[in-house]
């Protein structure tokens, strides 16, 4: 995307962030808006700071990212922002504020996030962030009659944000490649993690999330942590679990591989074939949860199919014997938060849409609308604790058992991408990296 686009882009995202700014103000009965981005925290006991992240109300308006800051907006003016530019020696203060989106912002740089006080002046405030002494006693903190609007209306994105995510995707596909490379080539899981990020140009903090790089059995936690420095020898399988961010916008990929043909790189392509039949139905209209429910007949299918278990798919869906092999939800909203908020949102003044009965860790509820962005992330699993649980409860009877042990040791398989709804055949802005990555 030419930066020119990218500028123009904004400027028509920026008004309808403004717009749907006035409508919650006026909804809430307040005066005016402040945003902030946030302040440094420190650790317990301790004098350093853990990674800074910026309030995702704030950055919905701006890519500042800069501790500090507040976005002071009052419907029918321009936006103004007071930008914290302390004088310290300590720690590199930052740079004043450059870049397609600064012209449609009143500038106000300002030593002290205490100064903010003069610009606010005598008005009704909701104040959208942490409280904190340069926003105490100037209005209300995240009210949800504003709130509620803000964050129901995030979930579509606009024409930026959906550049800005591709562009992050691009960032992802390249670091994922690098990746591979470096699981062929013989590296740890630390190893590739440090693969990753050298090609995604982010230090680890950049990441919208902290990278799930797995060799085999730790496939099989779902959000494995640890990292291993050494790799152990003989490894079967490798999941890889990471993103990379633009302006605040995640991607958020998934990808499994295998590392000798076999039952297991059989199993990863009926995953990858059934995963994209579920991305095409990523469509204006549809009711997320159906989707989540057509993963479970998809996974049926294919354990079935592979000989994993020994019933009708309808039965393994019918029985819970599913959920066993694949626990969690299909996927969840993307953008400025990995997992973006108003999931469960029946409307923009409240209410909820419940989760399908049994099935209660699904994060995304809505039925789709153009401009979504949400994760598709089927898979297939083989955890102990889960297959014990089968086994106790009378659902292991329909487990062929000497399969699973076959496949236990590689881990667990998981492939996702991320998806926009619009009008026609919806955008895989993951598939459409990688192919022009090939």
């Amino acid at each position: 995307m030419a930066q020119k686009s990218l500028a123009e882009l904004y400027g028509r995202h920026l008004q309808e962030v403004m717009a749907r700014a006035d409508r919650a103000l006026i909804a809430g009965g307040y005066q005016g808006l402040i945003m902030c981005s946030g302040s440094q925290v420190y650790y317990y006991l301790d004098d350093s700071t853990y990674p800074f992240r910026p309030n995702p109300r704030y950055r919905a308006w701006l890519p500042d990212t800069s501790p500090d800051c507040f976005v002071v907006y009052r419907p029918g003016r321009r936006p103004k922002l007071v930008f914290t530019q302390p004088d310290d020696y300590w720690y590199l203060p930052p740079e004043r504020p450059e870049g397609y989106w600064v012209g449609h912002f009143d500038l106000e740089i300002v030593r002290s996030p205490a100064e903010l006080r003069k610009a606010a002046g005598r008005v009704r405030w909701a104040v959208l962030g942490e409280p904190g002494p340069a926003t105490e006693g100037l209005g209300d903190y995240d009210p949800p009659a504003v709130t509620g609007p803000l964050d129901y209306s995030r979930a579509i994105k606009s024409p930026y944000e959906i550049e800005c995510m591709a562009l992050a995707t691009v960032a992802g596909v390249r670091a994922h490649r690098a990746a591979e490379q470096a699981f062929r080539a013989g590296g740890s899981e630390y190893d590739i993690h440090l693969a990753y990020c050298r090609a995604a140009g982010a230090r680890e903090e950049e990441l919208p999330y902290n990278n799930i790089i797995g060799f085999d059995r730790h496939a099989a936690v779902l959000h494995y942590q640890v990292l291993d420095r050494e790799r152990p020898a003989g490894v079967k399988s490798f999941l890889i679990d990471a993103g990379a961010q633009h302006a605040g916008y995640a991607c958020d990929i998934t990808r499994t591989y295998s590392a000798e043909p076999g039952d297991f790189q059989e199993l990863v392509r009926a995953v990858d074939a059934a995963q994209q039949k579920l991305a095409a139905r990523v469509l204006p209209g549809v009711d997320y949860r159906d989707i989540h429910l057509e993963a479970h007949r998809s996974i049926a299918g294919i354990l079935v199919a592979h000989g994993i278990v020994s019933c009708t798919p309808e039965a393994a869906v019918e029985t819970g014997l599913t959920s066993v092999f694949f626990p969690h939800g299909i996927g969840h909203l993307l953008g400025l938060m990995v997992h973006d908020a108003s999931g469960f949102a029946a409307a923009p003044d409240g209410g909820t849409r419940e989760k399908p009965a049994g099935h209660p860790y699904l994060r995304l509820t809505r039925d789709l609308e153009p401009g979504f962005a949400v994760t598709i992330e089927p898979g297939i699993y083989f955890i102990d604790s889960l297959l014990e649980a089968a086994r106790a409860d009378g659902r292991g009877r329909a487990i062929d058992w000497k399969r699973v042990e076959a496949l236990r040791p590689f881990g667990g398989i998981r492939i996702e991408d991320n998806v926009v709804a619009q009008p026609g055949a919806p955008r895989n802005l993951t598939r459409e990296a990688f192919a022009a990555a090939n």
